[in-house]
């Protein structure tokens, strides 16, 4: 009993060493100098393609989703959406939110009093990956599940090339919707590169869209807390500064 104790105790040391080693160690290891803001106030202005914005990465428990703040431009480069049945350009909504993950565990979880056995085996194995896109109203920059986080022009445009490079067939006949499914009225799932697990799952993904953008992270943050934490610590601090101007 004591010798399965001790095994236990290291296990679990190991696993917070593991942790804390893959939130404190940068990726990449010396930063890049994509998207650096030269004025964080003007950061929050959606403009024209090219101008800064002010993205949101929104947390769940166990989930991250990038909001993209919506413009003309941004309508138009997704819009594969509205040929699919869900338009961004209708009143009232303000930002395209994306996120990635595993197909069977996010399209037939919704809420987790629909966790099932085979889905949750399959994310602690490999599943094909599927995209998840929705479409948001105002967001609150003060809500705790949100961090604003500044990018420029460039940084921005890397962000976005990087999320619709990982829509399987983008490049071809164009995006795969995943068709009968989806959480409600405003989302829609699509076919996805990659496959998918927990350990390099949801939000390593959304920490690999941020390394696009010129942004340091962890190296291994499997969770929204590890992320987040990672970011403010490898990140200059006017990089999450929100300035509520005037839209």
């Amino acid at each position: 009993m004591l010798k399965a104790v001790g095994y236990l105790a290291r296990l679990c040391l190991l696993m917070l060493l593991t942790i804390g080693l893959g939130t404190l160690i940068p990726r990449p290891f010396f930063a890049e100098r994509v998207g650096v803001v030269a004025d964080p106030a003007h950061a929050a202005l959606p403009g024209p393609a090219g101008a800064g914005q002010t993205v949101f990465l929104v947390s769940s428990p166990i989930h991250t989703d990038l909001a993209l703040p919506l413009s003309p431009d941004l309508a138009k480069r997704f819009g594969f959406l509205t040929a699919d049945g869900l338009d961004p350009s209708q009143p009232g909504v303000s930002y395209i939110i994306a996120g990635w993950g595993g197909r069977s565990f996010y399209i037939e979880t919704p809420t987790w009093s629909d966790l099932k056995p085979g889905p949750l085996f399959r994310a602690l194995t490999i599943d094909r990956a599927v995209m998840h896109v929705g479409l948001a109203g105002a967001i609150d920059p003060a809500h705790p599940t949100v961090m604003a986080i500044n990018l420029d022009g460039t940084a921005y445009e890397c962000l976005v090339d990087a999320v619709l490079a990982d829509f399987t067939g983008i490049k071809a006949a164009g995006p795969m919707v995943v068709a009968g499914v989806a959480y409600g009225d405003y989302d829609l799932f699509y076919e996805a590169e990659g496959w998918f697990n927990a350990a390099i799952g949801y939000n390593l993904w959304t920490a690999r869209m941020l390394r696009e953008a010129g942004l340091q992270t962890g190296w291994w943050t499997p969770v929204p807390s590890l992320l987040a934490a990672s970011l403010r610590l490898h990140n200059p601090t006017d990089r999450f500064s929100y300035n509520p101007v005037a839209r």
